[in-house]
């Protein structure tokens, strides 16, 4: 099953990062709301609790995707925790306008339960667990018993836990994280996306046992509304 989102880019840290929010009616809002529909009816038969959303390289416009995708989640009356596993160059703190002092980081080395590192947002239903401090080694965070034992105890608690986390190609974090999650969300943007590194890093993705539920097309240039989404499954 593959996901395709055409969506014009928004820069991270303005006000049209969380568009879902600050116009919930607008058509980008709505496009929104429909990934989240998809992933629903993707789900039927299976349960995709745990989602992970990447990308190529940098500045493809995931963060501004998963933050989007919590939002709209959370407006269901899901209660949704965002987990910021991009430790390496964190930007959810900036766009929810919260501390990073303590985070991620510090729940995966046992210096705090998850619970005392996750801060409520001002939407209803939705929690962020920011990144905390720069860690040596990220990867080996990730993939490490602990984060196990909070993935199992922060499902307890939550309907969804998404993740942001590093371009794939980039570093080996989101591999890692990858099969630890339910399905992957592959952001690429239309405007700068390189068609080898794209294949490549869907590669990699697979290669490391991730299941790919579709891909995010960003910064697509509309036209009109029937250009503006394509559904289709392989």
């Amino acid at each position: 099953m593959v996901l395709r989102r055409k969506m014009q880019g928004a820069k991270l840290h303005s006000e049209s990062t969380l568009i879902t929010e600050t116009d919930p009616k607008s058509l980008m809002a709505e496009q929104y709301r429909t990934i989240r529909t998809n992933i629903l009816f993707s789900s039927v038969s299976e349960s995709y609790r745990t989602l992970l959303v990447t990308s190529t390289e940098q500045a493809e416009g995931k963060s501004t995707t998963v933050a989007n995708l919590a939002v709209v989640l959370a407006d269901q009356g899901k209660k949704v925790l965002l987990v910021d596993a991009d430790t390496r160059k964190p930007t959810l703190h900036h766009v929810f306008s919260l501390p990073n002092q303590i985070g991620l980081t510090n729940v995966l080395v046992k210096q705090v339960s998850y619970q005392g590192a996750v801060s409520k947002t001002k939407i209803d239903n939705l929690f962020v667990l920011t990144s905390g401090p720069i860690p040596p080694n990220p990867a080996e965070l990730l993939g490490s018993s602990v984060m196990n034992e909070f993935l199992g105890k922060a499902l307890d608690e939550f309907d969804y836990i998404l993740f942001d986390t590093p371009p794939i190609l980039s570093v080996t974090d989101a591999q890692v994280l990858a099969n630890q999650c339910d399905g992957s969300i592959f952001v690429v943007n239309s405007g700068k996306a390189n068609i080898d590194k794209t294949r490549k890093a869907k590669e990699v993705l697979q290669s490391a046992k991730a299941k790919v539920l579709g891909v995010v097309l960003n910064n697509r240039e509309i036209k009109d509304f029937n250009s503006y989404y394509y559904y289709g499954s392989e």
